[in-house]
């Protein structure tokens, strides 16, 4: 069983459209008017220095924040129309994880949307949540309680709910904090999975020296969006320390006189 494509729009509306968008925390803006166009299939790292916005970013477009101004589209259409077609990866420290679930029934949460009220799960859901752990190495630990499991294990836990959604649009915030290099990346290879099968990926990085190898579109925020495209033309000192400062800005240096060099995990 492979990572199925769920791809039903045949219109070429990108597939995220950002417009004039606003966000206020008690009365201050956080992000101030941001307008992108993402296309599909990309592969999209998220950076900017810390209090920049970027899971402000990730939760107004998911519907869990209202901004002051401004939409969020998935091919063409409101969250409302696409909302089956988005899944989520929260940062692990938003998680209750002393709450009672086993990393199975976890992972079949992200079935409930397709299934509707009052109807369980299935034996082709059961089956499709024992693949995509088996997947991630964690079918060992299906009836483990996650308040056992490692911070690697959690990750990779959380990443299996998500695939359970069979979704066009994945956001994930922070996946990579606090876990191990092979959990990094076993993530990552699921990524470029996910891919190559036509669907678009946000995710909210820190790590600026695998910024290239992992990403192949950038969106660079510091309370605005600085910019926002391809790695080749968008990753460059100047955008870097527009939004992290002046030392930074070699990372941005260092990434276009590396390219076509491999970095990071590979």
């Amino acid at each position: 069983m492979g990572i199925k494509q769920n791809i039903k729009d045949d219109s070429e509306a990108p597939a995220l459209r950002i417009c004039q968008m606003t966000v206020n925390y008690d009365k201050t803006p956080v992000l101030w008017d941001v307008s992108c166009d993402v296309p599909r299939g990309k592969l999209v790292g998220i950076i900017g220095p810390n209090g920049a916005g970027k899971t402000t970013l990730l939760k107004v477009a998911l519907g869990l924040i209202t901004p002051v101004t401004g939409k969020v589209e998935f091919f063409g259409k409101n969250l409302a129309e696409s909302h089956e077609r988005v899944a989520y990866v929260p940062q692990k420290e938003s998680v209750d994880w002393d709450f009672p679930i086993s990393v199975l029934d976890l992972v079949l949460m992200g079935r409930y949307g397709k299934l509707g009220l009052f109807r369980w799960p299935r034996k082709a859901d059961r089956e499709a949540a024992e693949h995509y752990l088996d997947m991630l190495g964690m079918l060992p630990y299906a009836k483990r309680q996650i308040s056992q499991l490692s911070g690697g294990q959690q990750q990779r836990a959380f990443l299996a709910r998500a695939l359970m959604q069979e979704a066009d649009v994945y956001f994930m915030d922070e996946p990579f904090a606090g876990i191990d290099i092979a959990t990094e990346k076993t993530i990552v290879e699921i990524l470029h999975n996910l891919q190559s099968q036509g669907k678009t990926l946000f995710v909210v990085h820190h790590d600026l020296n695998t910024v290239e190898s992992y990403f192949d579109w950038i969106m660079i925020l510091n309370m605005h969006l600085v910019a926002s495209g391809e790695i080749s033309e968008t990753f460059t000192s100047e955008n870097v320390g527009r939004a992290y400062g002046k030392s930074h800005a070699l990372f941005g240096e260092a990434a276009r006189l590396s390219q076509n060099k491999t970095s990071g995990l590979f």
